[in-house]
């Protein structure tokens, strides 16, 4: 995995890109993250492990939030370019209310036109090295960029929660902000891509894990996190990990890394 600091005018936007690339064949327990991610297929196969069935990562895709885990299995000689935008950013590139790409992956044809994105799929495929590949979607991003003047007030919220990590109540933060809950919940919906309690949920428990990896035990963690109900704890933990926290930490060992988070 290589990981690519965006341009500087990108950087209100774009947290990184990513590229990962695989020999072999490996499967990957993506966890929910508070990053929008586009895809961009180089080489090979992706897929993505349903109770319904196999589905097929598109060439170009992107990602909303979502409040659980997803398998993906990568093929042999794959290559994907992931674009992993910040909080509000995939909104200046993508004409859609964010919120409606929650618990979903979609191709970038519903946002670019087919022609281009085949265009460009040619281009990037004569690039000889990853880093002329990046620099190329790089530009492809900054020539599709509109104005987007930014949501201080939702900005701000974002910094908030993830100061608390996830931890604070979302009607006294907007009673702070002073703005109604409810104009409050739909603005950030509209930017970030999901409730404001979702959200937290997503940062607290990615708190709660990070916590763990470095101090443990989990169940201190968890205690700090909130999480006064131990089969509470383990339900939402198996719903965000797909795992109980004994055969999730396990796996994480084995592993001996840490897992990628992009959507």
């Amino acid at each position: 995995m290589q990981i690519f600091e965006p341009v500087s005018c990108l950087q209100p936007y774009v947290k990184a890109f990513v590229v990962v690339e695989s020999n072999g064949t490996f499967v990957n327990r993506l966890l929910p993250d508070t990053s929008i991610v586009a895809a961009i297929r180089l080489q090979g196969l992706v897929q993505f492990k349903e109770p319904t069935g196999d589905a097929s990562l598109p060439v170009w895709s992107v990602s909303g939030l979502r409040k659980s885990f997803k398998i993906a299995e990568y093929g042999k000689n794959s290559s994907n370019i992931l674009i992993q935008f910040k909080e509000g950013g995939a909104a200046a590139f993508l004409h859609l209310p964010i919120h409606e790409l929650f618990e979903l992956n979609v191709s970038l044809d519903h946002f670019f036109k087919h022609s281009e994105l085949n265009a460009f799929q040619e281009q990037l495929e004569a690039a000889d090295s990853v880093q002329d590949k990046v620099n190329m979607v790089q530009q492809f991003f900054i020539s599709r960029l509109r104005y987007q003047k930014p949501d201080l007030l939702i900005a701000h919220s974002v910094q908030e929660i993830k100061g608390a990590n996830g931890i604070l109540n979302v009607k006294q933060l907007s009673d702070n902000l002073h703005i109604s809950l409810d104009a409050f919940e739909k603005r950030f919906r509209k930017v970030v891509g999901t409730t404001p309690k979702q959200y937290a949920d997503i940062v607290r428990m990615k708190a709660v894990i990070a916590r763990a990896q470095v101090a443990g035990p989990i169940t201190d963690a968890a205690l700090d996190a909130g999480f006064f109900d131990q089969s509470h704890f383990i339900r939402h933990f198996k719903t965000f990990t797909g795992q109980t926290p004994k055969d999730f930490f396990h796996a994480t060992e084995q592993a001996n890394s840490l897992i990628i988070t992009p959507n």
